[in-house]
C-alpha cells in the first residue's frame, strides 16, 4: 500500500516521459529528481558532488552544450530564465539507486522505490517487444520455406508481419532542425 506522500507525487506516466536517452544511457535530468524529492536542484547536485565515489560518471555527468540544447528542441521553446546558466546533471538508474544513500528522508526513499520500478518496467517491455520480434521472425523464416505451395496464403501472412513488425518496431522519426540557417559572408 502506498503512503499519502507517494500518492500526492506525479503518476507514472509523467515519470516515465521525464526519462530521456542520452550516450545510449536512460537518463533523468536532476531538476526533474529535485522536484520529485522536493528539494531544490542546487541541494541535490551539492549532495552528488559532496560524494564523488557514490557517483562515477556511469551514474551521473552533465551535459554538453550539444545535448543539453538537442533536449531543449524536443521540450520546445523555454521560456527566458526558465532554465538555469549551468549545463545540468543527469543520473542514471543506478545514480538515482546511489542517491538514496546521499538523501535520507522518506520520500527520498520513496521516490527512488518508484522510480527504479519505473526503470525496471521499461526495461521488461523493451524485452517483451524483442521478444515478440524473435518469434515473428522465427514464424516468417518458416512460412518462407512453405512458400512454394501456397503462395497466395503466405503473401498474405507476410503481409500481415510486415505490419506487426511496424507497430512493434515503429521507425525513428528524422528530427527537423528548428531555426534559421546561417549563410557565411
Amino acid at each position: 500500500m502506498q503512503s499519502k506522500q507517494m500518492q500526492r507525487l506525479r503518476p507514472d506516466e509523467t515519470i516515465i516521459n521525464k526519462i530521456f536517452l542520452v550516450r545510449g544511457q536512460k537518463v533523468m535530468f536532476d531538476k526533474d529528481l529535485a522536484l520529485l524529492y522536493g528539494v531544490l536542484t542546487k541541494n541535490l547536485n551539492k549532495a552528488a558532488s559532496r560524494n564523488p565515489k557514490r557517483f562515477p560518471e556511469d551514474f551521473m555527468f552533465r551535459l554538453t552544450k550539444r545535448e543539453y540544447n538537442s533536449l531543449r528542441f524536443q521540450f520546445g521553446t523555454l521560456e527566458q530564465g526558465a532554465h538555469s546558466k549551468y549545463l545540468p546533471f543527469v543520473f542514471t538508474e543506478q545514480g538515482v539507486a546511489m542517491l538514496s544513500s546521499v538523501l535520507n528522508s522518506e520520500r527520498a526513499i520513496e521516490v527512488n522505490i518508484r522510480v527504479i520500478r519505473i526503470f525496471t518496467k521499461m526495461r521488461e517491455m523493451m524485452l517483451s517487444n524483442k521478444n515478440i520480434l524473435l518469434k515473428l521472425e522465427q514464424i516468417e523464416k518458416k512460412l518462407m520455406k512453405h512458400n512454394a505451395k501456397t503462395a497466395k496464403h503466405d503473401d498474405e501472412i507476410q503481409l500481415i508481419f510486415t505490419y506487426l513488425k511496424k507497430l512493434l518496431k515503429p521507425p525513428a522519426a528524422p528530427m527537423k532542425k528548428i531555426g534559421y540557417k546561417r549563410y557565411n559572408d
